[in-house]
């Protein structure tokens, strides 16, 4: 029998640094449901990748002195070996610098050019440059982008664009014959009434002022705008060729299932891209879901490398293991709420869920088979009223766990499989193996209780294995048993009468106490907080007294340094820190975040309003748990004593050095 067809996508990220947890929820989220998918016996396939041009990433290349490609190829292979990291189980990983990529947006850029829908003119309005978007003025919020609340500048352009509203209607229509179309419902709310309904303006979909970009091949002083490029990448990543080619991958994929993104790019998605595809002549991905977000610490703040609150999935994992962070970002993530994740809370989710409740019962089921029957499981069909209560509920959960699946409810399928758990545990209080095993007479009764049990966990365990595999393994593993398929689980009985359970239970998660994962966690953080210091003492001393004399380096070497006027308006002490300042430096229309080990000779007040001297396209370091984008020079007397250096006429900020 022919499998159904299942695509399913995340957005592609963007290669500008390092993945931070709520990043990476997306991608283990995507993946529970392609699993599951697979699990239910449909043809999955399953994309990710990386969005990899754009004006950002060439100035971000441009700081740190290597050319752009060099500079993504580091990025994706960090942002893939995190997908990696956390056991994700993806069909392709696309980058939109793959050859075939950029073929096939140039072919798309040509044929909707041919066909009308992109005219050239040009543009003029505030332009925000992290989020590569031009905004009019009406639409900034306090003056700034109204996406990401950043600095926009007024900008001016040749551009190509394309022509929104002559699809503004279809648009709206198929959104109202089809209600699963967005999801969930708030989003769907948001983008009608905020975008569509006062009117789409056309969409400028080339830039002129970077190169680092698609070229559009009928006139080289265009670059394909990010938008397009990277949300071509759900139909070129599975063979769709724009002369009509496409390969039967693509024909048995498309339409996409499921387009899984974050919530703060769904505009892109769902006004934009629909929109594309009907001037590619194409169908619509059948349901474009909004995630919520994944927000740290009690205040629940958004994650930024500028607050010092980002949390990294493999600084989780080294503490917690892969499944338990699976575990927590799953189950903890409201269906259309955003959800928090902080050290405490995955303490007590490890203990309360994961230690006592499901590896209590695995061990304590396990270690009853060997100490009363030497782990051989039998069937003893001695079977009592509380034995069928325990049924009713295993056979329902594949049914409730499907159906949350269908609503894409990820946390409430994991409760209906963490209830079944919960309910053998009860089973376990409510029949007491261990008075039953002072009674020979009761042995019958014995083997069937502990029949149950490990019948039980056998369908918990082969349910439970899309969002945490790892873990369903070691528990089928440990009672010798295979995982049951969809059809198995809804009936009970399967598990060999007189199969062997291990002899040697392992315990699948240990209690943590909390304390020590926080010194855990503090002293992880004092060490890096040490080395940063160290780099940035030595970064920051330029003295000219004795000083051991360092390699010659070359003119061109020296070139690659970036020296500019800087203008400190903000200073702060760093926490817990002797020799650290954190300033926020304005340099030209950028501000930049520099730590430096200046604490002993400039307080905080001093340094704001001074005119500095900064190395700004040094690669941008943690010090302390916070980022630094750059380097104050100072010089160093003979007792150690700190001078910044300061241009010696009035000159303005972002004036260059040379």
């Amino acid at each position: 029998m022919n499998k159904k067809p299942y695509y399913i996508t995340t957005a592609i990220a963007y290669t500008s640094g390092k993945p931070h947890i709520g990043n990476t929820y997306e991608i283990i989220l995507a993946d529970s449901i392609a699993r599951f998918k697979r699990y239910q016996g449909y043809d999955v396939f399953f994309q990710t990748g990386t969005d990899e041009h754009g004006q950002k990433i060439e100035l971000n290349a441009k700081e740190i002195g290597v050319k752009p490609k060099e500079f993504v190829d580091s990025i994706a292979g960090q942002i893939k070996d995190n997908w990696d990291l956390m056991n994700t189980s993806y069909d392709k990983f696309i980058r939109t610098t793959d050859t075939d990529h950029v073929e096939q947006i140039q072919k798309i850029f040509k044929k909707l050019y041919d066909k009308g829908d992109i005219y050239k003119g040009f543009y003029e309005g505030m332009y925000c440059t992290p989020c590569e978007s031009f905004f009019t003025q009406s639409q900034l919020e306090d003056g700034k982008c109204p996406d990401c609340g950043r600095e926009v500048q007024p900008a001016k352009e040749d551009a190509y664009f394309f022509k929104m509203s002559k699809y503004a209607e279809r648009l709206s229509n198929h959104i109202k014959e089809n209600p699963e179309f967005i999801q969930p419902e708030s989003r769907k709310n948001e983008m009608v009434n905020n975008f569509i309904k006062p009117g789409l303006q056309d969409l400028c979909v080339s830039r002129t002022s970077f190169t680092w970009g698609i070229p559009v091949d009928f006139d080289d002083k265009h670059v394909v705008y990010v938008w397009i490029d990277a949300l071509c990448n759900y139909i070129t990543g599975i063979g769709y060729d724009a002369d009509g080619k496409s390969s039967e991958q693509f024909n048995k994929y498309w339409p996409a299932n499921l387009h899984l993104i974050g919530k703060d790019i769904l505009r892109f998605h769902t006004i934009y891209w629909p929109i594309l595809l009907m001037a590619l002549d194409l169908p619509l991905p059948k349901q474009i879901f909004g995630h919520p977000w994944l927000l740290q610490g009690s205040a629940g703040d958004k994650m930024s490398k500028s607050k010092g609150n980002v949390l990294y999935a493999e600084d989780l994992v080294n503490i917690f293991g892969v499944d338990p962070v699976r575990y927590f970002v799953l189950h903890e993530m409201p269906f259309d709420n955003d959800g928090v994740i902080s050290w405490e809370l995955m303490v007590e989710r490890v203990n309360s869920e994961l230690a006592n409740t499901l590896g209590n019962l695995v061990n304590r089921t396990i270690s009853m088979s060997n100490k009363y029957f030497d782990g051989i499981v039998s069937n003893g069909n001695d079977i009592e009223a509380v034995d069928e209560e325990l049924k009713k509920v295993v056979l329902a959960t594949p049914d409730k766990v499907i159906a949350k699946m269908e609503k894409l409810r990820v946390a409430d399928a994991i409760s209906e499989i963490f209830n079944l758990f919960k309910r053998c545990n009860k089973y376990i209080d409510e029949t007491m193996p261990w008075v039953l095993a002072k009674d020979e007479d009761k042995k019958a009764r014995l083997e069937t209780v502990l029949y149950n049990l490990v019948e039980s966990i056998c369908i918990g365990a082969s349910l439970l294995k899309s969002f945490m595999p790892e873990t369903a393994d070691r528990i089928l593993a440990q009672l010798v048993a295979k995982e049951r398929s969809i059809k198995e689980i809804k009936d009970f009985g399967l598990y060999p009468s007189g199969n062997k359970v291990t002899d040697k239970p392992e315990i699948l998660f240990a209690r943590l106490d909390l304390k020590e994962v926080l010194e855990k966690v503090e002293a992880s953080k004092e060490v890096d907080s040490e080395t940063d210091e160290e780099d940035s003492n030595t970064m920051d001393d330029s003295n000219v007294i004795d000083i051991e004399a360092k390699p010659e380096i070359t003119f061109d070497d020296f070139l690659k340094l970036q020296f500019q006027v800087g203008e400190i308006i903000a200073c702060e002490e760093v926490k817990k820190s002797k020799k650290l300042l954190c300033s926020q430096v304005k340099i030209g229309s950028q501000v930049k975040q520099i730590v430096s080990g200046i604490k002993a000779d400039y307080s905080p007040e001093e340094m704001i309003g001074k005119k500095v001297m900064v190395v700004t396209n040094l690669k941008p370091a943690k010090l302390a748990g916070l980022m630094s984008e750059g380097m104050l020079l100072c010089a160093e007397d003979a007792e150690g004593k700190l001078s910044l250096l300061v241009p010696e006429r009035p000159m303005p900020s972002g004036a260059e050095i040379s």
